[in-house]
């Protein structure tokens, strides 16, 4: 069976191209179908072979939150003909990239163990561009073991400012 990056490719590329002109709504509603295609109990029961493709559409139509354009339900509709609903997370990633590589920004997640307020995350966004050289888009996470500081990744660059990270570099220093 082929990967799941490769079965989602061209699916993110085409979507990428006939959306070029609202990339940021796109993104969107990609990202709120591949949370909901993620669930496996959705997945198990698109699965059954006695579930008709209009039936796992208007689940999937009906879970998500807000009104779908036209042009995400026929790419849902299609998805779901195909029988590529599992590959709808990759789809989702593999077009945020492209979306980033156009804008010349990348997605970072910053982790907290507490909330951060918009002024904050205004300076902390700022610092962070001018540390990873480009445009970052943010998203918060509360990781409430970190006890403090940040813990932000971009891609597969990390920068690990928190206290527990501290306290694990004291505690490899002692044990040594």
């Amino acid at each position: 069976m082929a990967e799941i990056a490769t079965i989602a490719r061209p699916y993110a590329e085409a979507l990428f191209k006939a959306t070029a002109s609202d990339l940021d709504g796109t993104a969107g509603w990609v990202d709120e179908l591949a949370a909901i295609a993620a669930n496996p109990q959705l997945l198990q029961f698109a699965d059954n072979p006695r579930v008709e493709v209009d039936q796992v559409f208007e689940v999937v139509a009906g879970v998500a939150k807000s009104a779908l354009p036209d042009a995400a339900k026929n790419f849902l509709r299609m998805v779901i003909e195909n029988g590529r609903l599992a590959a709808l997370p990759e789809i989702a990633t593999q077009f945020r990239a492209l979306k980033n590589a156009r804008s010349g920004s990348s997605d970072a997640t910053v982790f907290s163990a507490f909330a951060i307020d918009a002024d904050a995350l205004a300076n902390v966004s700022s610092a962070l561009e001018k540390r990873f050289g480009r445009k970052l888009n943010l998203t918060v996470a509360l990781q409430p073991e970190l006890i403090g500081g940040i813990r932000v990744v971009v891609g597969d660059e990390v920068l690990d400012t928190s206290i527990k990270a501290r306290l694990e570099h004291m505690k490899l220093a002692l044990t040594a």
